[in-house]
């Protein structure tokens, strides 16, 4: 097997014996071939620019860089190598910034050994690997409308419309026959959805989304 037919990669942990026990791995199986380490994200994007790796093997949380600034950062330079993210966390505030700046693959250190080898293979094509774990959280994240994303009622609807046309809560209750306090509730569950903190902001978005005419 030639130099030009082995996956390279860089191996980006703040922890030295993490660095060392993924470098003698990878460096005792066969198809694989380390060209260096960094112990930061800052220092990730470097080596990187230097080295250009098929695959980048990233920690997360590290002090001097995290990993999901270098992932973005190596996204916007446009850098060939596949990221593949190796870390003990996967909770939803690791794992969505990670792969929305750009990260190939998504594993955690408990993963086997084989495991690891195939989504390493598997990242230097281009094809997306997650952990179950990590695979349920964005399947979950997918489903489950963000602030500001979800759609309004009927009811929502028309109270927002009146309020584009200037009425008070008073004037919206008697336009409606609800109560004051019932507009009240439409105005924060609509602001919620919406992604705002007042009625100026709301007719704004309400305007911008089609939802007002």
């Amino acid at each position: 097997m030639t130099a030009e037919t082995l996956i390279s990669l860089l191996i980006v942990d703040d922890h030295p014996v993490v660095r060392d026990g993924l470098r003698g791995m990878f460096e005792s199986a066969p198809g694989f071939r380390v060209l260096g380490e960094a112990a930061n994200g800052v220092e990730a994007v470097a080596r990187a620019v230097a080295l250009d790796p098929d695959v980048i093997l990233m920690d997360l949380r590290m002090p001097g860089g995290s990993g999901v600034d270098a992932i973005r950062e190596l996204t916007r330079r446009g850098t060939r190598a596949k990221v593949l993210v190796l870390t003990t966390y996967d909770t939803d505030s690791d794992t969505l910034p990670a792969i929305e700046a750009g990260a190939t693959g998504y594993l955690l250190k408990d993963a086997p050994r084989d495991e690891l080898f195939n989504a390493v293979r598997a990242a230097a094509e281009g094809r997306t690997v997650l952990s179950p774990a990590v695979a349920s959280r964005l399947v979950h994240a997918v489903r489950t409308p963000r602030p500001g994303n979800e759609p309004l009622s009927a009811r929502e609807r028309e109270v927002l419309a009146l309020v584009a046309r200037g009425a008070s809560n008073r004037e919206i209750a008697r336009e409606l026959f609800i109560s004051e306090a019932t507009v009240k509730t439409h105005l924060t569950h609509l602001y919620t959805k919406l992604g705002v903190n007042d009625r100026a902001a709301a007719v704004a978005v309400g305007y911008d989304r089609g939802i007002l005419g």
